[in-house]
């Protein structure tokens, strides 16, 4: 079973760490988070750079923060089963983590993470299923455009990913902002949603909101959110201080303290391109978008069976009350112990509920498995 790897390396391969210190100089009590064309699938880009997106990055190389290769502290083995991939769909460069063998399995990460996660419980993971670990657009090394970051967009890029990577049918996974971003996947595809499993989030035009001015323990807990849809301001007030920010952002949602090299690695991921601030806020600046399309999603109540998870110390069993206004087959369970973290705070228990909700997926899937598509390697 998954657990934090030992610290074996201080500089966690892209620089000195972050002392504690400085990632968290502001701690304070309670907060929560919350059409298919020109496809080219490719491998990590080699040293030197590589053709630049439709949206002005370079590529990343092997070595690029927020790849695979320089990922801190990853549980063993994992860079014999993992790689990170650049798949090109529709204008949009996504950067995924796959590995593994089986049916496919897609997991959403949630804000302000990436990709790293999910790390600790891949390695379980991809020994039944071919893992698919998506940094969402606007995120880690996937492009950062403008627009876009409403959930129906954000779901297609999913689908495309997939339709890149050969898969017609699949699971999803989606914690934090992921669950909002797999409620409309299954939603708007459900032709393509085998299953679904949701993780400590709302759901916009569903989830009932709390009045504007309630308790002190709301208020920390649900600050973010309009300060994350600010437009500009936001950044301004972030952009050299991603350290405070995030760094508080983490601490004060988790029961079980996420390790300094993890904080310091998404601090650090923030930090290194100028539009990541951006990026990372446009899931909250397309709310307005989301909540129209949410109002007409609810409409018609999900059809596969969803998993709805919940950190005890966290948003609990909200989360099942949430998925219970959408589908008809909802399974909550609430996880002991963790806060909002839970794939980090909880692996173990994480992994046990996803084990047993994907259980018949895994049993069909292994009899009937789409083709992958050829990688071609730049």
């Amino acid at each position: 079973m998954p657990r934090e790897p030992a610290n074996q390396n201080p500089t966690d391969g892209f620089g000195p760490r972050m002392p504690r210190r400085d990632v968290l100089r502001a701690a304070g009590t309670g907060a929560l988070g919350l059409g298919l064309g020109g496809v080219t699938l490719t491998g990590a880009a080699t040293p030197g750079g590589g053709s630049p997106s439709p949206h002005g990055t370079p590529v990343p190389t092997p070595g690029s923060l927020g790849t695979v290769q320089q990922a801190p502290h990853l549980p063993s083995g994992f860079t014999r089963t993992f790689t990170s991939r650049f798949v090109q769909t529709g204008g949009l460069r996504q950067h995924v983590v796959v590995g593994g063998d089986g049916p496919p399995l897609l997991l959403v990460h949630g804000w302000p993470e990436t990709w790293y996660a999910w790390r600790l419980v891949m390695p379980t993971l991809a020994r039944n299923f071919t893992v698919i670990a998506v940094d969402q657009r606007g995120i880690g090394l996937s492009d950062k455009p403008q627009d876009g970051y409403d959930t129906r967009t954000l779901a297609g890029d999913l689908v495309a990913l997939m339709d890149a990577l050969g898969h017609e049918k699949f699971a999803v996974v989606g914690h934090d902002t992921g669950m909002p971003i797999g409620y409309a996947l299954a939603a708007d595809h459900p032709d393509r949603v085998d299953r679904l499993a949701v993780a400590e989030a709302f759901l916009p035009a569903v989830t009932p909101s709390p009045p504007m001015v309630s308790t002190a323990q709301v208020n920390d807990r649900l600050w973010h959110i309009p300060f994350n849809r600010l437009t500009e301001v936001n950044e301004e007030l972030v952009r050299g201080r991603e350290n405070i920010y995030f760094g508080w952002q983490f601490a004060t949602k988790a029961e079980r303290k996420l390790p300094d090299y993890a904080v310091s690695y998404y601090v650090r991921m923030l930090a290194s391109q100028r539009n990541a601030l951006r990026g990372s806020f446009g899931w909250y600046r397309a709310l307005d978008t989301t909540i129209a399309q949410d109002e007409q999603r609810k409409k018609h109540l999900l059809s596969m069976p969803v998993l709805a998870i919940g950190g005890a110390k966290s948003l609990g069993e909200n989360v099942g009350s949430t998925m219970k206004l959408v589908a008809h087959d909802v399974q909550p369970e609430v996880i002991p112990g963790s806060g909002h973290w839970v794939a980090e705070e909880a692996p173990e228990e994480l992994l046990a509920a996803l084990t047993a909700f994907l259980d018949p997926y895994r049993t069909r899937g292994r009899g009937a498995q789409s083709p992958t598509a050829t990688p071609t390697r730049s």
